[in-house]
């Protein structure tokens, strides 16, 4: 089996994992679920993309590593402290708008089949309002979840959350799906053209 332990991160990624762990940010994403949304991202040359839930922009560094020149990153959060981090480190990429919105009330507000690439990293747009991240995929546009595998911080019969979101993905005939057992556990859902 082939599994680098650790992938080599952007350097806008190493700097960003310092100030994140200076100020205690807890809830990181995994270095090859990074290197699984680069690759991704590289999939969508001038693609239109969504992040739901910045944090505090470790993910946004490797989707926009992935990106060529012609491509934009939208990226949302509720919690301006986590999200300066990635706007100190990111905002000099003019590919990156930095949102500051409940993730549920930016879905309702954006138009069908608006964007290629959905990475739902916060409980919007995956637990709750997951039908409008949807809606947002284009034809061939992907959407993301992660922190499908069981994680030490989750509270009492999250499973049954997790569970609900694969089943709802698996029995959506406009999607092709797959559930990944790999990182913090990933789920890839590609909308059928």
């Amino acid at each position: 089996m082939i599994d680098r332990n650790e992938p080599e991160g952007p350097a806008t990624w190493q700097s960003i994992r310092q100030k994140s762990e200076a100020a205690g940010f807890d809830m990181p994403s995994e270095p090859r679920t990074g290197s699984m949304l680069r690759f991704l991202a590289s999939s969508k040359p001038g693609g239109r993309l969504l992040e739901i839930g910045t944090g505090t922009g470790l993910a946004t560094a490797w989707l926009l590593d992935g990106m060529n020149p012609a491509a934009t990153l939208v990226s949302v959060d509720t919690d301006p402290e986590s999200q300066a981090i990635a706007r100190d480190v990111l905002a000099h990429d003019h590919r990156v708008e930095f949102v500051l919105e409940d993730g549920l009330a930016f879905l309702r507000r954006q138009p069908s089949a608006s964007f290629d690439l959905v990475f739902a990293d916060a409980w919007p747009g995956k637990y709750e309002g997951l039908d409008l991240a949807l809606d947002l995929l284009k034809p061939g546009g992907i959407y993301v979840g992660d922190d499908m595998a069981p994680q030490p911080n989750w509270p009492a019969g999250h499973q049954d959350n997790v569970d609900r979101l694969l089943r709802s993905l698996g029995e959506d005939d406009s999607l092709a799906t797959v559930a990944m057992n790999w990182a913090s556990g990933l789920v890839l859902a590609t909308r059928r053209a």
